[in-house]
């Protein structure tokens, strides 16, 4: 890998993996269209502990809290009503489900599952759930000539049973094109959550399992050193560092008062176009992948 495919693929992880767009399928494209090999899962994660120091940042006043309250909890009996100490767990509970299947499936998700026809099928079909969730909640939150304005749920009301489901939601991630963000928050948008609660525990909930998935990758990376190039790797991963907290900060004011629609076109439109060059040949559905 050049210095300047790490600049861009730098670039486009901290860009797009917060956005509910699929960082990983816009890894894998960026590759394809510029004819350069596939970066990898084990460059997509190591890159994606770069975009999650930013959140780190972005949230250290709550992770502090949170991870404070849990552990201190764990031995005064006071604490475990307390919000931050349910959400230390909850975030446990919720990281299950990526956790094992991310494990069970690993082999698949690093051969079969990276083909274009199945990323630009994920792109279409989470777009469109995406769309349905967020005009269910817009519809709670303006109501109608015959409907109320209903009430959506906060980070208050969370429990383990959501907690759970968001944890599922999270999982499909592990297949290119369906977007960690974009699963999650539509996930909560379904259960009745505010953009912002589901968009919050969504990044929450992503660090355990980016931290875990990067520190694996690096150990596998370490027993067999020649599969990637450091050096443009962990300059991707420092780019990817300051693009993502930039994005965050905007993404976050973003939808107090915007709708997730103009993702959800891009999504489709997307997919509609990977689908019209492969069935006319101009790109392979194997496009960029090592050793192709």
């Amino acid at each position: 890998m050049s210095w300047f495919e790490s600049l861009i693929l730098g670039l486009v992880q901290g860009l797009t993996e917060f956005l509910p767009i699929s960082s990983s399928a816009h890894l894998r494209l960026t590759a394809a269209f510029a004819g350069w090999h596939d970066p990898g899962a084990a460059f997509t994660a190591i890159t994606q502990i770069g975009t999650e120091a930013a959140v780190l940042i972005y949230f250290r006043k709550d992770i502090a809290r949170i991870v404070s309250t849990w552990f201190r909890s764990l031995y005064t009996k006071a604490l475990r009503s307390e919000q931050d100490a349910k959400m230390g767990w909850l975030v446990i509970v919720g990281s299950l489900p990526i956790g094992i299947l991310g494990l069970v499936f690993k082999d698949a998700i690093v051969g079969p599952a990276r083909d274009l026809r199945l990323t630009a099928t994920t792109l279409i079909v989470m777009g469109i759930v995406l769309g349905i969730a967020d005009r269910l909640a817009a519809r709670d939150e303006e109501g109608g000539r015959h409907r109320a304005i209903r009430e959506r749920k906060t980070l208050q009301q969370l429990g383990v049973k959501d907690g759970l489901i968001f944890g599922f939601c999270q999982a499909m991630a592990l297949i290119p094109g369906v977007s960690r963000s974009g699963a999650t928050i539509s996930g909560g948008l379904l259960l009745g959550f505010t953009r912002e609660a589901a968009a919050r525990y969504s990044f929450l909930l992503a660090i355990p399992a980016v931290l875990a998935s990067g520190a694996f990758e690096i150990k596998d990376v370490m027993e067999d050193p020649g599969h990637i190039s450091w050096g443009p790797t962990v300059f991707a991963t420092v780019i990817a560092f300051f693009v993502g907290y930039a994005v965050i900060a905007w993404f976050m004011k973003f939808i107090t008062t915007k709708s997730f629609m103009p993702f959800v076109i891009y999504r489709i439109l997307l997919g509609i176009v990977l689908f019209v060059l492969i069935s006319m040949g101009v790109l392979s559905p194997h496009a960029g992948e090592s050793g192709s």
